[in-house]
């Protein structure tokens, strides 16, 4: 395979070279779109349960955990979607799209008459958070090439979750200030604004560079071999690794769609101020997204297996630790160990499956698993909001920990070591 940093056949007027430091300029400005697209989900982060009870006086669980139910009906098919239709049609035009849809977000949520109007936002927020996010990790993925995935991945997940982190941060302290709507959401038409015009202005297509990775791969399934209905079930059900890594993915984002809807109504039933919610609701993704800075480069070195086993085991014991605290400083403490956790994680199981997936159909079986990761968010809200209505939120809580805990035995049974796949590509 050419190396990372050497040039390779002309695409269009450039040479396609493949590496970070070659394509360091292009790589840096998805970094910087990929904080704007976390930007726009903090948003929500701390302050949406609140608006539930305060302004639409919702008193069930799973009434107000609703919206993220809707953003993951939404994110997750649209996930798939933009995977596949970026392996057709490119990459640029999905981002752009994704920006465009993500403009009525803010208004929507700052002069919703009912909840009705939010669960619509959020309609918009899933789409656009589908073909955002997906695109800017294609993107990366094709620009880095398989010597440095995993740090590449970490850097994507880093700027998006620290992005949402201080965005729930500046949310709360705008909330705390002049009321939960609508200053808090005029970041939100900053951040769109800023999205939509570097990615409309100074992104470059990255296709060129995946189908060049292609050419250099071994020819064992390539798009000519391989069905849409073949991708979808080796990385649902039948490849044992990319379907490990699919439902890892998927209880990871179950366990954060509980803990962004159930947690704040825990903090505030403990009776924290919507300040100290914002902190705790910007420590765990504050921590999951500087972790990956040091972690998606740690699996390129000592593999993706056990970092994603561990992972789930640290997230299960930030839960049990939250569950089992009454003040600020048991919270943060868990809240800690829960983005500890989920940084393990996330960067790794996207690199894993940059492995095992060929660079022909790629982005289409990182469509598949992020349609399952983000159908977790549906799940657990409405896992944790059904039982929290059923048996308390305590219990809740309980339920979710445990299912992370054995998605990690899942991992460390099935799942064979992937990160000598890239290394022999």
């Amino acid at each position: 395979m050419t190396p990372a940093g050497v040039a390779s056949p002309m695409a269009g007027s450039r040479p396609i070279r493949l590496g970070i430091r070659p394509n360091l300029a292009q790589f840096s400005l998805l970094v910087l779109i990929n904080a704007f697209v976390g930007a726009m989900v903090g948003l929500e982060r701390s302050i949406l349960p609140a608006i539930a009870e305060q302004d639409f006086h919702l008193a069930a669980s799973a009434a107000v955990l609703s919206f993220i139910v809707v953003f993951g009906l939404v994110k997750a098919p649209t996930n798939y979607f933009a995977g596949r239709l970026s392996d057709f049609v490119g990459r640029k035009a999905i981002l752009v799209g994704g920006w465009i849809v993500a403009m009525p977000v803010p208004f929507l949520l700052m002069w919703a008459p009912s909840w009705n109007w939010i669960l619509f936002a959020n309609v918009f927020l899933g789409a656009s958070q589908g073909l955002t996010w997906s695109t800017t990790v294609n993107m990366k993925i094709d620009l880095a090439g398989p010597e440095r995935r995993g740090l590449a991945m970490g850097l994507n997940e880093f700027s998006g979750y620290g992005a949402v982190a201080v965005s729930a941060l500046a949310t709360s302290y705008v909330a705390a200030r002049y009321g939960l709507r609508p200053q808090p959401f005029y970041l939100g038409v900053a951040f769109a604004v800023a999205g939509l015009l570097l990615s409309a202005l100074l992104v470059r297509e990255t296709h060129g560079h995946a189908r060049h990775e292609a050419q250099q791969h071994p020819a064992q399934l390539t798009a000519g071999t391989i069905f849409q209905r073949e991708i979808f079930l080796r990385t649902s059900f039948l490849d044992r690794d990319l379907s490990s890594i699919s439902q890892a993915g998927l209880v990871n984002n179950l366990n954060d769609g509980m803990a962004w809807g159930l947690f704040p109504l825990f903090y505030a039933a403990a009776g924290l101020s919507i300040e100290r919610i914002g902190w705790l609701a910007a420590i765990y993704p504050a921590v999951w997204g500087i972790g990956q800075l040091f972690t998606g480069a740690l699996s390129d070195r000592v593999g993706r297996k056990w970092l994603i086993a561990a992972g789930m085991w640290t997230q299960a014991a930030g839960i049990a630790s939250i569950v089992l605290s009454a003040r600020f400083p048991g919270f943060a403490a868990g809240a800690i160990l829960l983005g500890a956790g989920t940084a393990m994680v996330y960067p790794t199981l996207l690199a894993a499956i940059g492995d095992v997936a060929h660079p022909a159909w790629r982005a289409s079986s990182v469509g598949v698993y992020r349609l399952w990761r983000d159908l977790g968010y549906a799940i657990g809200a409405l896992l944790a909001g059904v039982t929290a209505d059923m048996l308390g939120i305590n219990a809740a809580i309980w339920l979710i920990a445990a299912i992370t805990f054995f998605s990690g035995l899942i991992v460390a049974v099935r799942m064979q070591e992937t990160g000598r796949l890239a290394a022999s590509a």
